[in-house]
């Protein structure tokens, strides 16, 4: 399977940086579901209205395939990751480490994963060793969670 063209235009760069606010209002939004309902109320509503947008979306934009091929069946699973995944931020922003320590340490651990998965060239990505930048943003990452939790307003 082909890469796609990498760019780094500006605007990429942006939309990553707002879908990091988009993702705190995510568990903001769903650990309040959790906290009137369950950790599955919290998971099954945002899905049932995240699809019901993305068919929408669907509906009115009508976008084209980027490939005629198919793509692999484990792709598919990103549905089950991102139910799990609501339900324990939803768990974990009700406790003590709140909205800040939540994303924190979630951003701690997608770069942990994301770190393995380029050494290892996991699904299809380019291999790609860390290098002490890496370790180093890692550390920071780290560092600034435990601060969060650890050190952070106690009120």
């Amino acid at each position: 399977m082909s890469q796609p063209e990498l760019s780094n235009h500006p605007l990429h760069f942006a939309a990553a940086f707002g879908t990091g606010g988009l993702l705190s209002f995510m568990v903001l939004f769903n650990g309040t579901l959790a906290a009137y309902g369950s950790l599955f109320f919290a998971s099954w509503v945002p899905h049932l209205t995240g699809s019901v947008a993305a068919l929408l979306f669907l509906l009115v934009l009508r976008p084209k395939r980027a490939q005629a091929a198919r793509p692999p069946l484990w792709v598919y699973l990103g549905g089950v990751s991102g139910a799990v995944t609501v339900m324990l931020t939803s768990a974990t922003l009700n406790s003590a480490l709140a909205l800040s320590g939540t994303i924190a340490l979630g951003l701690a651990g997608q770069m942990v994963f994301s770190l393995f998965a380029d050494m290892r060239g996991l699904f299809g990505l380019p291999q790609r060793m860390p290098v002490r930048r890496d370790f180093v943003a890692l550390a920071l990452i780290i560092a600034g969670s435990l601060i969060l939790i650890f050190f952070g307003s106690s009120t």
